[in-house]
């Protein structure tokens, strides 16, 4: 689906983008005004309760008590557990490309982008820990045929490109994002024990590594 895309892009932005496909619960260009926003509320409840107790703490009935509302809402507006992960996940995106793109410093427009850029990698790699499973899924269903992969790289493109540098900038944007993967960065986490905090410190220094001989845009 396609997402929101009012406001002022930065130069060869891309529109926003779902997870690529239709999504059980997802906003229609119809959908009225209040639905809209009571699926909104509905879909922050339910991340909510992802980063209080994981994924397997999201149900239909939590989502309903947490909300305040009947269970066949729930199950009205989402069909059924696959729909409303589908459904958050494809929020989680919306929100985290709005922020990239239009939001406040150090993530939107206003930072430098070598900060825009840093900020990126340890803001996923927030999305990720709370979400791991619902990216890990998401990434096994076309990572990187379109919709946010393609986004992604092209944001990362573009802010390499304003920094001045130079060569083969989507290779070099696929090498980036791929220290991202949710497959990884889980294997990281769970196995290797790293935290959040050392990987994001990594991708700090990745970054100003690749962008350590190209003269500061500032």
């Amino acid at each position: 689906m396609s997402g929101v895309s009012s406001g002022t892009t930065e130069p060869g932005d891309p529109p926003l983008l779902g997870i690529g496909r239709p999504l059980p619960g997802s906003a229609e260009p119809v959908e009225r005004a209040d639905a809209a926003r009571n699926r909104a509320l509905l879909l922050d409840a339910a991340q909510q309760l992802v980063r209080e107790h994981g994924v397997d703490g999201l149900t239909m009935d939590a989502l309903a008590k947490r909300a305040g509302v009947g269970k066949g809402t729930v199950f009205r507006r989402f069909g059924n557990r696959t729909g409303l992960m589908l459904a958050l996940l494809d929020h989680s995106e919306q929100k985290f490309q709005a922020a990239f793109m239009f939001g406040p410093a150090p993530l939107g427009p206003s930072a430098r982008p070598v900060d825009r850029l840093i900020a990126f990698g340890r803001t996923r790699l927030l999305d990720i820990e709370v979400e791991g499973d619902l990216h890990q899924a998401a990434e096994k269903d076309g990572r990187f045929g379109g919709g946010p992969y393609a986004l992604h790289k092209a944001h990362v493109v573009l802010l390499l490109r304003a920094t001045g540098v130079d060569g083969e900038l989507p290779l070099i944007a696929d090498t980036l994002l791929s220290t991202l993967s949710a497959a990884l960065v889980i294997h990281q986490v769970e196995v290797l024990g790293y935290t959040r905090q050392h990987i994001g410190d990594n991708w700090e220094w990745l970054v100003r590594r690749v962008i350590s001989a190209a003269p500061q845009v500032e």
